[in-house]
């Protein structure tokens, strides 16, 4: 079994759904991490380090995450702040 570090360093293709896909297109192409879509065909994401990995996870958890788990970990991040 490979260990996570090793299944990272090499390029894996992820699919996103069609209904996300240009949004999620649109930040990716910002973070500059590799992405495509064809005619009718959901998002394809090329996730190739650990960076990337970050990126699109957190990408994905802005879509799917729900309003108040946002804002409780928006509230979260200014009390450690402080």
């Amino acid at each position: 079994m490979k260990s996570f570090s090793s299944q990272i360093e090499s390029k894996h293709t992820v699919e996103v759904n069609w209904a996300d896909r240009w949004q999620v297109y649109q930040r990716l192409q910002e973070l500059d991490i590799p992405c495509w879509c064809e005619t009718n065909q959901p998002l394809q994401v090329e996730i190739g380090n650990p960076t990337a990995v970050v990126q699109f996870w957190n990408v994905m958890r802005r879509l799917t995450a729900s309003r108040q788990d946002l804002i409780g970990n928006l509230e979260h991040c200014w009390r450690s702040r402080n």
